[in-house]
């Protein structure tokens, strides 16, 4: 539970079948060597007391479920691309039907007749269906084609919505036929155990768990109860949702957020992947590339200004693909009782979907790639910790007993609170945030109105950086310069996504203000500029201390203190001016507390020089305070010159729009 928690707190899909099973790999090879000591036998006699057959088909089932899910996932995708193309509801009406009825024929066997393998009902309807594979999926095929056409032809419906809503279905029943085994099977193998110990009124010591060899039927109302947990928790959980947010931005067609940085395998997986194309292209006539690539052409979707953005992830048809082939996959290793991730195969056949889709194109391939990556990485990081904490669990429970037991159930409660307070607090802190804010406006005059909210919030951001990190550098405190530092990486993220979207700016703007991309680009140029200058700052002085370098002399700290409280006092003025949109008087006061501010720092410049000549010892400290100010200066500076843009570019468009009026 910690572990699955965790994981969901990062936004990373993970398994519960691999959590499970490592746990209980773990937790039984501690167990064995428990054993094996106390009756002073060869550790090599541990594969006598695991299921080593039954516990290597497992890890090799999951791992191979990586493998086949990607790879089918890719392959179904890429022919369904190849037939329908991107104009797919332009086909003729026959063609929707029968990719209609080659879908939900899928889905309804391996749900329904696959399904039905293990129930009650099965037995019953064993002698009409065993050895008829081929027949009853014909059928299936025929039937479901007809009433496809019929949704088509008749009722002029949209069959792709059909196969969602029934791959949807399908697939939540995959999900509840295996993940609700992992979410109460070892709760109930234990509470059947406990209730076949004492039906049978003998000493634990002397209980033998023959009774587990057997099938056991789980009560109905378990199985309710848990079902309803799990809806529950889908529908209100934040974290599942932020989890899921994860997968569909690696699998969104176009561009997105990119949350995982490259790394140098994904860089390398992607440049092999360019040659091995490069490659191809020498080999297959040009006459197939051309069909191909008229296959995978995007359509233009016109929309109107500020809406690029709402286009949704991926269309009807890699909605139907990833729905069908993760339904059945799941639907087959479940009849064949094999103990599949759910997780790996929805997630595998979503990456498999977009690569043969070419979702991830030149712009975003190295990014996605990075995060596959990570988010493999962690399933392999959750089987190994899942290994070694039941085990460990498993060994202090040995020594403590029931004391033991109850210290460890107090300690995860309280880090699951503890996690539970920590996410809600971060969640809160991102939407209370003065996060800066993509210009949607189209003119000259709407940009300075919107762009001026983004200067408030970032000098106020800034000014809150600088007085953390100068105060946290004078009293050599590590945390408060950790957090300022980490602040200022932040905010120069925001910049440079505000840049990224300089391209989709400059596109929705109408054809009479391309003035307006300009200013645009000159504010984020000024905001960047800002931002660098505090993260310099912020960065040498976490480094000094890191270092263990010496502290600030007691002059060098009353002069920074002085200068940073001034200048707090005339950002706060500068921000007063953008809040109030009163650009078109810079007030003299804020040119003159400038120019004071900028001598004060020039003269605690000439301070730190005679001191350097005479007295300074540190040519650490003589670096680092020299630093601080020269970014000081330049701080000011790029905020005098962001008011002064702002005065000019206001007084040029109400000129533009008095002129437009008479007109």
């Amino acid at each position: 539970i910690l572990l699955l928690d965790f994981f969901n707190t990062l936004g990373m899909p993970t398994s519960t079948t691999v959590s499970i099973v490592f746990e209980l790999l773990g937790a039984a090879v501690a167990m064995a060597l428990i054993k094996i000591g106390a009756a002073g036998d060869s550790f090599s006699e541990v594969v006598n007391y695991i299921n080593t057959t039954k516990a290597t088909e497992i890890i090799l089932g999951i791992l191979l479920s990586v493998v086949v899910a990607f790879s089918v996932g890719a392959i179904v995708q890429y022919v369904s691309r190849l037939l329908l193309s991107y104009n797919f509801e332009r086909k003729a009406k026959w063609v929707g039907a029968v990719f209609g009825g080659v879908a939900l024929a899928a889905i309804t066997y391996f749900i329904f007749i696959k399904g039905l393998k293990g129930t009650d009902y099965y037995a019953e309807i064993e002698p009409m269906i065993e050895g008829k594979t081929a027949i009853i999926v014909a059928i299936s095929f025929v039937i479901w084609t007809i009433l496809s056409y019929i949704v088509v032809a008749v009722f002029k419906k949209n069959i792709y919505k059909l196969i969602i809503a029934v791959g949807t279905f399908a697939l939540a029943l995959a999900f509840a036929g295996n993940d609700l085994v992992n979410f109460i099977g070892v709760p109930i193998a234990a509470y059947q155990s406990y209730e076949a110990w004492t039906a049978a009124g003998v000493p634990a010591t002397e209980f033998a768990m023959d009774v587990l060899g057997k099938k056991v039927p789980t009560p109905t109302f378990f199985l309710f109860i848990a079902g309803l947990v799990m809806v529950l928790t889908l529908w209100f959980s934040k974290k599942a949702r932020y989890v899921t947010q994860t997968e569909i931005n690696l699998s969104r067609e176009g561009e997105a957020k990119e949350r995982f940085q490259p790394n140098m395998l994904s860089r390398n997986l992607v440049r092999f992947t360019i040659l091995a194309s490069k490659y191809t292209t020498t080999v297959v006539p040009n006459s197939i590339q051309e069909r191909v690539e008229k296959q995978f052409t995007k359509p233009v979707i016109e929309l109107p200004k500020g809406r690029k953005h709402e286009l949704p992830a991926f269309d009807m048809v890699r909605a139907a693909v990833n729905l069908m082939v993760a339904s059945v996959l799941i639907s087959i290793a479940t009849s064949m009782k094999l103990p599949l991730s759910t997780t790996y195969v929805t997630f595998m056949v979503a990456m498999g979907t977009s690569l043969s889709d070419r979702a991830w194109g030149s712009e975003s391939a190295v990014y996605r790639v990075a995060g596959v990556l990570n988010v493999i990485g962690g399933w392999f990081f959750t089987a190994i910790c899942a290994f070694i904490a039941a085990g460990t669990v498993a060994y202090l429970i040995h020594l403590g007993g029931g004391t033991m037991i109850a210290v460890l159930l107090l300690l995860a409660v309280l880090l699951l609170i503890r996690n539970y307070i920590g996410h809600t607090k971060r969640t809160r802190a991102v939407k209370a945030e003065d996060s800066l804010s993509r210009a949607e406006s189209s003119s000259i005059h709407g940009v300075i109105e919107e762009s001026a909210d983004n200067i408030s919030k970032a000098l106020k951001r800034v000014s809150k950086i600088n007085h953390t990190t100068i105060n946290g550098l004078i009293d050599q405190d590590l945390d408060a310069l950790k957090k300022a530092k980490n602040t200022v990486i932040k905010l120069e993220n925001e910049i440079e996504e505000l840049q990224n979207d300089i391209f989709y700016f400059i596109k929705e703007l109408d054809d009479s203000y391309l003035g307006a991309s300009k200013f645009y680009i000159d504010v984020i140029g000024s905001i960047q500029d800002v931002a660098q200058s505090s993260s310099l700052i912020a960065k040498v002085s976490h480094k000094h201390v890191n270092n263990n370098h010496k502290a600030l002399k007691k002059k060098q700290a009353e002069e920074l203190l002085d200068i940073n409280d001034k200048m707090i006092h005339l950002f706060g003025k500068i921000r007063e001016v953008f809040e109030a949109r009163t650009f078109e008087v810079i007030v003299p006061g804020i040119i003159e507390e400038k120019q004071a501010l900028l001598d004060k720092v020039q003269e605690a410049i000439k301070k730190q020089v005679e001191r350097t000549r005479t007295e300074e010892s540190s040519p650490k400290n003589t670096t680092l305070y020299f630093s601080i100010l020269l970014e000081t200066q330049d701080l000011i500076k790029a905020n005098m010159n962001i008011l002064n843009l702002y005065h000019d570019e206001h007084n040029r468009s109400i000129e533009l729009l008095n002129i437009e009026v008479n007109e």
